[in-house]
């Protein structure tokens, strides 16, 4: 089946995303956008020259127009974070940004589902619901994909398992004031609280995990990597492959990613991730898994974090 995506945005998130793309046989035509027009040229060469051993592919540095009947659209554009710069501290120049190319995207394709990736991802997710007229169900952010993906990769190699044993979540914005729910996260079916133990009495010690630490490793990835090699592009590109290949599916997958809060937690009118039901026909609900008391406070002080700083920008 022939399946469009359009990228937006062909900096180091956007043109990875599309090289990650045309590896696999997620779509069959790639869009790739950018206002550098010899850059994204120039990335489009390299990546379809890389094409010639999987099936054939259509891979254009295009305009506007290219991206109509698009299945997917997916929005990198923005400025990128500097070291030691917050995610939060990029709002106001990225919210012009999407507020530029939203009009330009949804003209032409009001029928796609939208990936939105840009940071800061949870406030430029409320923006674009507030401004494109697109329904809902069609809007996405990436949210704590890629956070949750670095907490199962730290659980992983603390505890010497597979990643895919690790059942565990990222919650609130994808920023400094995310948490983990301890409550929920497993390892197969053993909770993580109870490991250790469990561990001990089959004859293997292991050491238990420090929780706080495991937060700070996650929070921080961004900006160490950042701070190493001038940017993260890769784990963030496998996070938004993994949210087109769940939308192009045939049944519902249960993610973390950034949608509109209507009453879920008693919180309303802001993006942020919980878990959420997504699949073909996009958003279909968000799940209200029971959190501990103190886990629900932190929900909404993330939540609060991220109405504050809407609250001070101009949408």
């Amino acid at each position: 089946m022939s399946r469009k995506i359009t990228i937006i945005g062909a900096g180091s998130v956007g043109a990875t995303i599309a090289y990650t793309l045309s590896q696999d046989n997620i779509a069959s035509e790639i869009v790739l956008i950018d206002i550098n027009k010899a850059k994204v040229e120039g990335e489009v060469m390299d990546i379809i020259q890389g094409t010639c051993f999987r099936d054939p592919i259509s891979i254009i540095a295009g305009d506007y127009e290219d991206a109509k009947d698009s299945d997917i659209v997916i929005i990198t554009s923005g400025v990128a974070r500097k070291p030691g710069q917050s995610r939060l501290e990029l709002a106001q120049t990225n919210v012009n940004i999407i507020k530029s190319i939203t009009p330009q995207i949804v003209a032409v394709a009001p029928n796609a589902m939208y990936i939105i990736v840009s940071n800061p991802v949870d406030i430029l997710t409320h923006v674009f619901t507030k401004i494109s007229g697109i329904p809902e169900n069609q809007i996405i952010g990436s949210g704590t994909m890629l956070d949750t993906a670095r907490l199962r990769c730290g659980i992983a190699e603390h505890f010497n398992v597979a990643q895919s044993n690790v059942h565990a979540y990222v919650f609130g914005e994808h920023g400094d004031s995310s948490f983990i729910p301890w409550s929920k996260a497993t390892i197969s079916v053993v909770p993580v609280d109870e490991y250790e133990q469990t561990m001990e009495k089959s004859g293997l010690d292991v050491d238990p995990i420090d929780k706080e630490a495991m937060l700070q490793y996650v929070q921080k990835s961004g900006g160490k990597i950042i701070a190493n090699k001038g940017a993260t592009f890769y784990a963030v590109s496998s996070s938004v492959c993994k949210i087109c290949n769940i939308l192009l599916a045939s049944t519902d997958t249960l993610s973390t990613v950034s949608t509109m809060m209507h009453g879920e937690y008693g919180i309303e009118d802001v993006c942020l991730s919980t878990l959420v039901l997504i699949g073909p026909n996009g958003v279909q609900r968000r799940i209200e898994v029971s959190l501990t008391d103190e886990e629900v406070a932190l929900l909404h002080k993330s939540a609060d974090t991220l109405k504050d700083i809407i609250s001070q920008l101009e949408i």
